[in-house]
């Protein structure tokens, strides 16, 4: 190894002597040499920036795969090598660059102390500071030298992080990481070795830089990477990533670990399990209260309930029903126990079944999923495209729905599911809670609901502010209740909101961020909502209006026109009530005095409304309990609803 090395220095100290014949100065001849040392390499160079696009080129299949194989990591693996074979990736190219200037700076070393031994003089001085010079022995103005090699490091870091392909897609962490590692290996390397050495290093990496640039150039990145493809990917695996709230501190620990654990382990000693509900968070029961009530009257089923909420109400109800078995689950360690899967029937509220990270069952088949709905509307804008198009059956709120799922089904060539004509369970115990109810309050005061999605241009983040300087009056009590979901992603919004009006808050005006109690909907005269479906659950339970903001239109599905059907949203707005633009609210307080003053009117009118468009009221949970039993006992074969 030592014989390689003094070749090396041989050869490379020749190169130096050339480059001092042009230079006459030792310090001259290590930029010119370090110069003449990029030109040669440039060829390895260009492969590794071309090596380096080519993974920059693979990230958005490779985030589909960790979105696609989500917790399944022999497949991401398998997946990921066979498209670095594709391409000829070669993962260790980066190393090579490393390798090659190690090598350069030890020959250098060996180039530098043989000049020191000749005693060259004069030539060895630059700016200054004699090159053999050790800056950690001599001090002085060499000391410049380390904090120069520190400085072109930090110049070369930023600008990798911000300008080179694959640099920039690194971590944050990453980044920083490799930052503070050059930074401080420079500085080190600029004290302990001598001054040429710290020279040589100083014009190699700001060389590096403009290597970069001039690559970037002749190489454009944006021509060999989709970048709106890579950042859709990145946004789909951050939403995996971000299902159990994100990322953690380092050390902390999360205290339902060993909880999760041991009900995995107890899934899976479980055999013959018949149905399974899956569940994303407690406010979920609601949609299968009735479904499971009518299956345990109805039959001897155990009812194996998974839930990502370790706040379930469905542990304490379990409590008093020993056949609800119930498995606290969390939202990543869900994907695999899915994959896993070994039951007759899953039934869960989560659309988008094998398009997103819920994946039907490696393990079984033949499993039959189904599909309950959680709100009444319509299922081809407000999913995803393709949202329904892996479940085995739906239970449909409507005809409307029937429709838009056949519809669909013809336009993309799918096959055709299970349409089981059910209704809407959870409008079937609103609409019992509210003939149980006591009349409200007779105080001659009209009470607005004011509840809207979270979703963009919401009413809460477009005209909230004008909407309350028209409302506020003395014959009125309005309440403001957000939707969970903007209070939990956009709390500073709120907060703001509410100190922007707490001198006006009191007994016309409050902000409901309590999402316990109902009552503020049941007391409701009339709600205002924009695109939010609980406007539909209601005025078919109450029978009252709403007022629709036209906010812009919540529409995960951008193709939803190719179904050729207007969805419910939109066709239903000014049958159960008025609409609006965000510039006519000027109009807003004849609206609502016209409302409340028509109360048998608009009952009247959002019963029939209600009647056309919702199957088998009062009878959702049974015609739901009762297709499941009949397929699990063998006496009903899967119907092909039109």
């Amino acid at each position: 190894m030592q014989a390689v090395m003094n070749g090396i220095g041989s050869v490379l100290g020749a190169v130096m002597e050339v480059c001092h014949g042009i230079c006459q100065n030792y310090g001259w001849a290590i930029i010119l040499f370090t110069l003449a040392s990029k030109v040669i390499l440039l060829p390895l160079s260009i492969w590794v920036h071309l090596n380096g696009l080519k993974m920059v080129r693979l990230m958005p299949e490779i985030n589909w795969l960790h979105v696609n194989h989500y917790g399944d990591k022999d497949a991401i693996a398998e997946g990921q090598a066979d498209l670095y074979k594709r391409e000829k990736y070669n993962p260790l190219a980066g190393i090579v660059p490393v390798i090659v200037q190690l090598i350069l700076l030890l020959g250098l070393v060996d180039v530098i102390r043989g000049l020191i031994d000749r005693g060259t003089g004069a030539e060895m001085v630059f700016a200054g500071i004699n090159l053999g010079w050790v800056p950690a022995e001599r001090g002085g103005i060499s000391l410049l030298v380390p904090v120069a090699a520190a400085l072109s490091a930090l110049i070369m870091c930023v600008t990798q992080n911000r300008s080179q392909a694959l640099q920039a897609e690194q971590s944050r962490l990453n980044q920083i990481g490799m930052l503070v590692i050059s930074v401080g290996l420079s500085l080190y390397l600029g004290f302990f070795v001598p001054a040429g050495i710290g020279l040589y290093w100083i014009a190699s990496n700001l060389l590096s830089v403009v290597q970069m640039y001039l690559l970037n150039w002749a190489i454009p990145p944006e021509k060999h990477v989709d970048y709106p493809e890579l950042e859709r990917s990145r946004q789909a695996l951050a939403e995996i990533e971000n299902l159990d709230g994100g990322k953690k501190s380092l050390f902390s620990r999360d205290p339902n670990a060993k909880r999760e654990r041991a009900d995995y382990r107890r899934f899976f000693s479980v055999r013959n399990r018949h149905v399974v509900f899956y569940s994303e968070k407690s406010g979920f029961w609601k949609y299968y209260q009735d479904i499971i009530e009518e299956l345990l009257k109805g039959s001897n089923l155990r009812i194996h309930y998974v839930t990502n909420d370790p706040e379930d109400q469905i542990f304490e109800r379990a409590k008093s029903e020993p056949r609800i078995i119930p498995y606290y689950i969390g939202p990543k360690k869900i994907i695999t126990l899915m994959m896993k899967m070994d039951a007759d029937i899953v039934v869960m509220t989560t659309p988008d079944l094998e398009t997103f990270h819920i994946k039907r069952s490696y393990v079984r088949k033949n499993i039959e999923y189904i599909y309950a709905p959680h709100d009444p509307m319509s299922v081809h804008m407000s999913f995803r495209e393709g949202a329904l198009d892996h479940f085995d059956t739906v239970l449909c709120v409507g005809p409307q729905q029937v429709r838009e799922i056949r519809k669909t089904e013809e336009v993309y060539g799918l096959p055709a599911k299970t349409l089981v004509p059910c209704g809407y369970a959870l409008l079937d115990d609103l609409i019992r809670e509210q003939e149980k109810r006591e009349a409200g309050p007779e105080d001659g005061l009209i009470r607005i609901l004011i509840a809207p999605s979270w979703n963009e241009d919401n009413i809460l983040d477009s005209c909230i502010d004008g909407l309350l300087e028209q409302l506020l009056r003395a014959d009125r009590i309005i309440t403001v209740r957000p939707h969970p979901e903007y209070v939990k992603r956009y709390g500073p919004r709120m907060e703001a909101l509410m100190n922007r009006w707490a001198d006006r808050t009191g007994p016309g005006l409050c902000f409901e961020t309590d999402f316990s109690s109902h009552r503020s909907m049941d007391e409701a005269d009339v709600l205002i909502s924009d695109w939010s479906g609980i406007a539909y659950e209601y005025s078919y339970s109450t029978g009252r209006p709403t007022l629709f903001i036209n906010t812009k239109v919540k529409a995960p599905n951008p193709n939803w026109e190719k179904i050729g059907i207007t969805p419910l949203e939109i066709s239903l707005r000014d049958r159960i009530g008025r609409s609006l633009n965000k510039d006519q609210l000027d109009r807003v307080n004849g609206i609502m005095d016209e409302m409340a003053g028509e109360k048998e009117l608009w009952r009247d009118r959002i019963a029939k409304v209600r009647e056309e468009n919702i199957f088998n009221p009062g009878e959702a949970g049974k015609t739901a309990a009762d297709y499941i039993i009949g397929r699990l006992t063998g006496r009903r074969n899967p119907e092909k609803t039109d």
